[in-house]
């Protein structure tokens, strides 16, 4: 889906975030695989599952069609520093939820991006009759798991010894969830 964009000013930077366009692929391929080098929070290390231009051009072409994907950029002046995903299923029995995914440029961390792209999302969301999103998140990620929990998110499971860092330890993975409906009990 494609929404408005929307400004921010956070600590001095100015940024926007707005819907992926095609012409974002080549940037998009090149900042997944930096982003990925600079932090043991995402799944892969860089170059693992890479996605080259032409990956990210239909990524961005059937998100963009579909009413349950939404995937947006961050952008300071005409530079990209961070996305995020929202991905959604066409499944009745899953079409209320989505699983959002985020990653920001290192430089850029303290000025809100993860943030702001998740709030929008969650506006997305709650206005496109999505009830649930669900996020992982590893389990040292602290300020990340304050952050989704202060937007409402809650822990609904630990995959244990989920995933190996470069310390050669095993480290759990947190499920969150935040839904926006009525529950039934």
């Amino acid at each position: 889906m494609i929404i408005d964009k929307q400004e921010f000013d956070v600590n001095g930077v100015n940024y926007i975030i707005r819907s992926a366009e095609e012409q974002d692929a080549k940037v998009l391929s090149e900042i997944r695989m930096q982003i990925d080098g600079e932090t043991e929070n995402m799944d892969r290390e860089s170059g693992e599952a890479f996605i080259d231009v032409l990956g990210f051009e239909q990524l961005i072409q059937a998100d963009s069609a579909s009413p349950r994907n939404l995937f947006l950029v961050a952008q300071v002046d005409d530079r990209i520093v961070g996305f995020s995903r929202c991905q959604g299923n066409s499944l009745k029995r899953l079409a209320h939820k989505v699983e959002f995914g985020v990653c920001i440029l290192k430089e850029f961390w303290g000025y809100g991006i993860g943030k702001n792209l998740l709030k929008v999302s969650i506006d997305w969301a709650d206005t496109n009759s999505i009830t649930k999103i669900n996020l992982s998140v590893l389990e040292t990620n602290d300020k990340a798991i304050r952050l989704y929990q202060k937007l409402g998110f809650e822990i609904e499971g630990v995959l244990k010894n989920d995933k190996i860092l470069s310390d050669g330890k095993y480290y759990n993975t947190i499920m969150m969830g935040r839904f926006n409906g009525r529950k039934d009990s």
